[in-house]
């Protein structure tokens, strides 16, 4: 009786805690997707200080030395071999490829226009984590996941007046690279903390971020600003680690489909910080994208 009684009071905590760990891990990922919004304002408040190069290198080199420095404290032991491969993914579409086509992009382009072309992020992590990790997700998440792409598609040509920016192309790539390294950092986020995926991958960028930084820094002109200075902090450490610390700790407890949909925000929130913060305008067509794309995020979270 008492080995029963033992089995009954333990069975709610088994039910319980996978529940809990995936509303943790969706808050997580929430608010990665909150720093990340606001990465393209702080882009464009940081080119008013520094060249595209000077602020991608820069911003680079001051992450690393946070999150250097976080390893370093904790005396977290270097990473495994076999992760070193995973590791170089996640350096080059996260830390180098995705800051570096998306700073290009944004000399030429608006915030709200680049901030809806990278709206289609989640579809496309989405795919990648498909061919990479095997997930099949139901057809539901397909439908849904297509229909939020589509509405973000829309409202991009739309608010572009029917024609696709030069820019465009940087984005594109910055979409791919990206979606690659979410998907291997949400991956490697299952073995090791999230934040030292992307610690350890900082840090292995170091090599060719401090001489582009002193390279870049002697070429372009710098004039140093409020926004600029600010600019630069909240894209190094705000959206490049602390943003990245969470979201692949979300991804790693909500899996890689489920998180990468929750960005389908992302574009709304940085519509809304563009205009607080930069004091662009854009259309009625904006809260109308926004309730289609959030009646996506609630079908694929159920999917």
């Amino acid at each position: 009786m008492r080995t029963q009684s033992s089995a009954t009071t333990a069975r709610p905590i088994a039910v319980t805690a996978p529940r809990e760990s995936r509303g943790l891990g969706t808050a997580q990922a929430a608010l990665g997707v909150v720093a990340f919004s606001l990465t393209f304002p702080s882009t464009a408040w940081g080119l008013e200080s520094f060249g595209p190069w000077s602020l991608v290198a820069v911003r680079g080199v001051l992450a690393a030395v946070v999150a250097g420095g976080c390893l370093l404290a904790l005396r977290v032991p270097l990473p495994a071999r076999r992760h070193l491969a995973g590791l170089t993914v996640v350096a080059a579409g996260v830390v180098l490829g995705f800051p570096m086509l998306t700073t290009l992009a944004l000399q030429t382009s608006t915030t709200a226009h680049a901030a809806v072309v990278v709206g289609l992020l989640p579809l496309t992590t989405a795919v990648f984590s498909a061919l990479r990790t095997g997930a099949r997700p139901s057809r539901r998440f397909w439908l849904a996941a297509v229909a939020g792409a589509a509405a973000v598609l829309a409202f991009t040509v739309a608010q572009s007046g029917g024609a696709l920016t030069a820019a465009d192309g940087c984005l594109f790539g910055a979409l791919l690279v990206c979606a690659a390294g979410y998907t291997e950092g949400g991956r490697l986020a299952r073995v090791m903390p999230g934040w030292q995926v992307i610690g350890w991958a900082l840090v292995l960028c170091l090599p060719l971020t401090v001489p582009a930084a002193a390279l870049a820094l002697a070429f372009e002109p710098v004039h140093l600003t409020v926004h600029g200075v600010t600019g630069l902090v909240w894209v190094a450490v705000g959206s490049t680690f602390l943003g990245l610390l969470v979201w692949y700790r979300g991804m790693a407890a909500i899996g890689i489909p489920r998180a990468s949909q929750l960005q389908l925000a992302q574009p709304l929130l940085t519509l809304v910080w563009s205009a607080l913060l930069l004091g662009e305008h854009f259309t009625m067509a904006a809260p109308l994208t926004a309730v289609a794309v959030l009646v996506c995020i609630a079908v694929t979270q159920r999917s």
